[in-house]
């Protein structure tokens, strides 16, 4: 998922993470001191945010930076090994598990929903007969996004919503079907619609061919291999594993009013879409990996670099299979996602060889900007 005041649909210039097809840019070596980097991050706590932890990686070796405090009540500070919610980075590695089983012969992009999930995708013009699963892996499908829903937003969403619902489980068929009330947004590869409905249904689908859930298979074939020790699916669990920030948000669409701690929550309200967590050092090993070819073969890899514009807002980024790429300001390319769920904002990117990544965290959802992180790390404009 993706948030700002809350878990939202709209990814703004601000959190889209991305590389163009044609990678036109090089990534320019980062100042040894990453003075830019470091002052981007101070700015993020200024501006309102709790707290930062960052970790990348370059041909220099591993950095990481903090700022601000991981608890308001203590002022204990932050951590480079703090672990924290990622939100809509879990989409990267559901649609990876998705490649793989594309490389196994067991399922091609090109099937229709209906194929694995007969009967779900229906009603109100919905019709899972015509949307493939490459549609749903770049958002073409046009399926309205759950967490859109009037009803659902007021009740998780508010304030009075979350304390009433926060401990809530929820199916993935239960939240697709909220989706399913509403009408799709336009003609199955007729436009672009980011919605987090796409990828219950790709977890979904994973169950259907495998048998077993998605986390499980994300854990087989990617958490273990490259002994992420960091990264969960949490399933039913309600807190993070320690060491980890709290979790702060407004609860609101204004920024200012009370303050919450959003820590502890039923993680299957974003599912598939954006339920797992990590630590910085995880996800900069996971995003190098991938784009160094050693979680896909190159086939697998091309597919999921194959890109789409999302809209004339953004002219810089374009949606993969869940993976973004963005050109920034100086020319440089990244692949990457970011990701927002309640009280956590983040962002994971690296160049198109793997060899520098960056990967950082906010624990509150209403203020900072990541994309200015990431500017700094990979555009350093000081000349140090």
């Amino acid at each position: 998922m993706t948030t700002q005041t809350r878990v939202s649909t709209t990814l703004t210039a601000a959190a889209l993470t991305a590389l163009a097809v044609a990678l036109t840019g090089t990534a320019t070596a980062a100042p040894a001191d990453h003075h830019a980097t470091r002052e981007a991050v101070r700015a993020a706590v200024k501006d309102g945010v709790p707290g930062v932890t960052l970790t990348a990686r370059d041909t220099h070796g591993r950095w990481s930076t903090t700022a601000g405090v991981a608890d308001l009540r203590t002022g204990q500070p932050r951590t480079p090994a703090d672990r924290y919610r990622v939100g809509s980075v879990t989409k990267t590695f559901v649609a990876t598990v998705v490649l793989q089983l594309e490389a196994e012969g067991r399922l091609s992009l090109d099937d229709p929903v209906d194929r694995w999930l007969p009967g779900v995708v229906h009603g109100n013009g919905n019709d899972g007969r015509a949307i493939t699963l490459r549609q749903l892996l770049n958002h073409t499908s046009g399926l309205f996004d759950y967490t859109n829903d009037p009803d659902f937003l007021r009740a998780h969403f508010t304030a009075d919503g979350f304390r009433e619902n926060r401990h809530r489980a929820h199916t993935p068929s239960d939240l697709v079907a909220v989706a399913m009330r509403h009408e799709p947004e336009f003609t199955p590869g007729g436009g672009w619609t980011y919605s987090n409905t796409n990828y219950l249904l790709a977890g979904m689908v994973i169950e259907a061919v495998t048998g077993r859930p998605y986390g499980d298979e994300v854990h087989a074939r990617i958490i273990r291999p490259l002994h992420l020790t960091a990264t969960s699916v949490p399933g039913t669990r309600v807190d993070v594993p320690r060491p980890s920030a709290r979790a702060y948000s407004k609860l609101a669409e204004t920024t200012t009013g009370p303050t919450y701690d959003v820590t502890r929550f039923h993680p299957s309200i974003a599912g598939a879409a954006g339920e797992m967590i990590s630590d910085s050092a995880d996800l900069n090993r996971f995003y190098a990996a991938l784009l160094r070819g050693k979680l896909l073969p190159p086939a697998q890899l091309k597919a999921m670099k194959a890109t789409v514009p999302v809209g004339t807002a953004t002219p810089n980024v374009a949606y993969g299979l869940g993976i973004m790429d963005r050109e920034l300001s100086c020319g440089v390319h990244v692949w990457g996602h970011p990701g927002g769920i309640y009280g956590s904002l983040s962002d994971a990117v690296t160049t198109p060889d793997g060899r520098h990544t960056l990967a950082v965290n906010f624990n509150g959802d209403w203020a900072g900007d990541t994309a200015a992180v990431v500017e700094a790390e990979f555009c350093p404009t000081d000349g140090r």
